[in-house]
């Protein structure tokens, strides 16, 4: 197999939207990788092979994320890296950085479903002195670093409601973005439920149905029961609650409203309750 053969394969592989077409054009790009010793980038790698590769390492990683793979897209993001820290001079001019921020960007936002913060650090302060090395713009102002970078900050201050509203709405720099949101917003969910679960002996299922970002009543109360959550009287009452509810002067149990509950989730992960 040759370079032409290389290209040939990339080229129905950028066309075709059949995934199992897709598995297998992937599976031959790589084999003819191997034979031309470009699984790796060479120093004797011609540039047109080493932009052929990279982009064959690309379409595997998006194709990953629409597959909901994500053991297959972290093997691809580390076989990308070599080929992302290679100067920009070894590539033929003009090629650019192909898809770098957009797969790192997702690679971020994965971090994040998985609830590892860690890592996600660790990759945000290494790009941060790649970018500071390289004289580039602050990694936060690219749309497709930015957004993982804003979700986690909001994560981290209890915002769940901006992180939803940037979810559902057109702030998603692109549709393997939104593969994650119902990841996420699981994510988001059972985490709040597990701070009001901690904070309230009780709460109004009307106001249950904003906190938990569901669609109606009928939806809280399938969450709930899928909690072991007991509902009377229109409301959801927490079993193991085991502060006292706060009481008004007449002794009756105060009423929490909706804008208390969100400004105590902040207060609740600094606590380290849901963390």
């Amino acid at each position: 197999m040759s370079e032409r053969d290389l290209h040939s394969i990339l080229q129905k592989l950028k066309t075709t939207h059949n995934y199992a077409e897709s598995s297998t054009l992937l599976s031959r790009a790589k084999i003819t990788l191997l034979k031309l010793h470009a699984l790796t980038p060479q120093s004797t790698t011609p540039p047109t092979v080493l932009l052929a590769a990279r982009e064959v390492f690309e379409s595997g990683a998006l194709l990953s994320i629409r597959a909901k793979d994500p053991d297959a897209f972290t093997r691809y993001v580390h076989q990308l890296t070599p080929f992302y820290e290679l100067s920009s001079e070894l590539y033929p001019s003009g090629s650019g950085n192909g898809e770098k921020n957009k797969i790192t960007g997702l690679y971020l936002l994965l971090l994040l479903t998985q609830r590892d913060y860690a890592g996600f650090h660790t990759e945000l302060e290494g790009l941060e002195m790649r970018a500071s090395d390289a004289g580039s713009g602050a990694v936060e102002g690219d749309r497709y670093l930015g957004y993982p970078i804003k979700l986690e900050r909001w994560l981290m201050e209890g915002s769940y409601d901006l992180v939803w509203k940037a979810m559902a709405s057109g702030e998603v720099p692109s549709e393997e973005y939104s593969v994650f949101s119902e990841i996420l917003t699981t994510t988001i969910r059972n985490e709040i439920a597990s701070c009001s679960e901690t904070a309230y002996p009780s709460l109004p299922i009307s106001s249950t149905k904003n906190l938990l970002f569901l669609d109606s009543e009928g939806a809280v109360v399938q969450f709930a029961q899928s909690r072991g959550w007991v509902i009377k009287d229109g409301r959801i009452y927490f079993p193991n609650q085991s502060l006292k509810a706060s009481v008004d002067e007449d002794g009756n149990e105060k009423e929490v409203s909706q804008m208390t509950i969100e400004n105590t989730l902040g207060y609740a992960r600094e606590l380290e309750t849901i963390v």
